[in-house]
């Protein structure tokens, strides 16, 4: 929550208008004018930000080999528990 503060924000619309209308970035207080970034470039990489973000999730097969594992070991200790 942002109490009796002014925050400079950009605004981008979303590329694909699937789920979501519009995209906020809250700017860093000393960021325009500390690095000199025209209005123009920080809508650039604003809209580059949204655009990297926006492609496919990569695949990741940690989880359900975890869980291969896991299911592995149970029953390891099952059969040994059995007939031993």
């Amino acid at each position: 929550m942002v109490k009796g503060t002014s925050r400079q924000v950009i605004v981008v619309d979303a590329p694909e208008p699937k789920l979501f209308e519009q995209a906020i970035f809250i700017l860093k207080n000393d960021a325009v004018a500390r690095e000199g970034i025209s209005d123009e470039a920080l809508l650039k990489e604003a809209k580059k930000l949204l655009h990297s973000r926006g492609g496919e999730k990569a695949v990741s097969f940690a989880g359900p080999i975890w869980a291969c594992g896991g299911a592995a070991a149970t029953g390891l200790i099952w059969l040994l528990s059995t007939f031993l």
